[in-house]
């Protein structure tokens, strides 16, 4: 445990910065449930797969290959797990993967967007696009929008912003510089696809209004993952030297996704932001209704064309 959780307090949920992905799922029976988790091999998105696998649930597990996604059920020995291959850099794969699980027949309670790449230390592309912004964002929307029909009448969509959103640049989405072309900043272009995430499911709320069906955004903390292997080494040298005093560990890392995709206090709440399993506060343009719906008709224009 981090110094920090020792006195950061819990919040009205009961949850707080030192809980874990299985005290905020305790005592609660999944059995019955299928639940969709992005990014399953490693991580966040690995302590996820396991401890929702363990109170009952079937995890659908994506990674960019099916092998890494089933090697994933099976070293958390999550037996009714299924492992299914999602690029999320290549439409393609993604489209796969959307048909794949109709195949699988199943029903949808939760989708959790996990997976992600974060701080490429050069400009990369997919498609025209910034890497980040393409893998983080449209990989996700390309996947979620295909699975809404799959998704359970009470189903939940769990989005991994993160409070590097606050580094996006002033105008929100540059949507005049998707591609990064003109002008890349490693945080700036991750802080603008954690934006996006949160945008897209403020987006997905307000259009699943008048439904059970529910759409949010987490913040995991801060956790030396390696989602970090992209940083610059000092950096990540750095990471490691603060982990003991300031970094979360990974099954704290993953309890606010878990939180907001099973847990019965969150059932109903829609369109939020959370952190530390309780509901915050993101940066004032992240609650702009106007830049939400231009980014998701954005990202459908970029989807049409791909």
């Amino acid at each position: 445990m981090s110094l920090v959780a020792l006195f950061k307090k819990k919040g009205p949920s009961g949850f707080g910065y030192g809980s874990t992905a299985e005290e905020v799922t305790a005592g609660l029976s999944l059995a019955g449930k299928t639940i969709l988790v992005t990014g399953c091999n490693s991580g966040l998105g690995k302590e996820t797969l396991r401890v929702l696998a363990l109170r009952g649930a079937r995890v659908l597990g994506t990674a960019r290959t099916a092998e890494k996604a089933r090697e994933a059920c099976q070293e958390v020995g999550a037996t009714s797990a299924a492992g299914f291959a999602c690029e999320l850099a290549d439409p393609a794969s993604v489209r796969a993967c959307v048909e794949a699980v109709a195949r699988d027949g199943a029903r949808l309670d939760a989708i959790v967007c996990n997976a992600g790449i974060m701080a490429l230390p050069r400009r990369e592309t997919a498609h025209g696009h910034e890497l980040q912004f393409f893998t983080n964002h449209i990989g996700h929307f390309i996947l979620v929008t295909g699975l809404l029909d799959r998704l359970a009448d009470d189903g939940r969509v769990v989005m991994l912003s993160s409070d590097a959103h606050r580094a996006a640049p002033t105008a929100g989405i540059e949507f005049d510089n998707l591609s990064g072309e003109r002008g890349y900043r490693p945080w700036k272009a991750y802080g603008q696809s954690k934006l996006a995430n949160l945008l897209f499911a403020k987006e997905l709320a307000r259009r699943l209004a008048g439904t059970k069906r529910t759409a949010n955004a987490v913040h995991p903390g801060v956790i030396a993952t390696n989602l970090s292997r992209h940083m610059n080494p000092v950096v990540r040298a750095v990471f490691g030297m603060t982990e003991p005093l300031f970094l979360k560990s990974v099954g704290q890392g993953a309890a606010t996704q878990c939180y907001v995709a099973v847990h019965p206090a969150s059932a109903g709440v829609s369109g939020e932001y959370f952190a530390d399993c309780n509901v915050a506060r993101p940066r004032r343009d992240a609650e702009d209704p106007a830049l939400a719906k231009r980014l998701w008709q954005v990202s459908e224009e970029i989807v049409a064309k791909l």
